[in-house]
């Protein structure tokens, strides 16, 4: 049986618009759009955009659980890979919505040490 894809059509729509906001407004302050997660480990990811030119690279605030919550590009392909300790795959937060932007989700996840949206 097929899994379903970690983003949906109006996610990609949002991020690969973000994207584009962002090369060309320098100062742009996504809200995130989308928060991935392991239900049997520790990895948060909120994405805010895709990268127009490879809509495999999304960026966002990326925690590995690790205690060091950083901003990056990630692969999309290697995060529908990742299995955590019951082998069980990445899931998206179907409920997630905020309306702070990333920069605020940055400065509370590095006061924190993790994200806790």
């Amino acid at each position: 049986m097929p899994r379903p894809t970690l983003l949906n059509a109006a996610l990609r729509r949002q991020l690969l618009q973000n994207g584009h906001k962002s090369r060309s407004q320098p100062d742009f302050d996504p809200v995130p759009v989308a928060k991935l997660f392991t239900p049997d480990a520790s990895a948060t990811w909120l994405l805010t955009e895709l990268n127009p030119d490879n809509p495999d690279l999304a960026f966002g605030l990326c925690d590995l659980g690790l205690g060091s919550p950083e901003l990056g590009y990630v692969s999309l392909a290697e995060i529908a890979r990742i299995r955590g300790r019951l082998r069980l795959p990445v899931e998206r937060d179907r409920w997630f919505w905020t309306t702070e932007p990333l920069s605020v989700h940055l400065q509370c996840a590095r006061q924190s040490g993790r994200i806790a949206a």
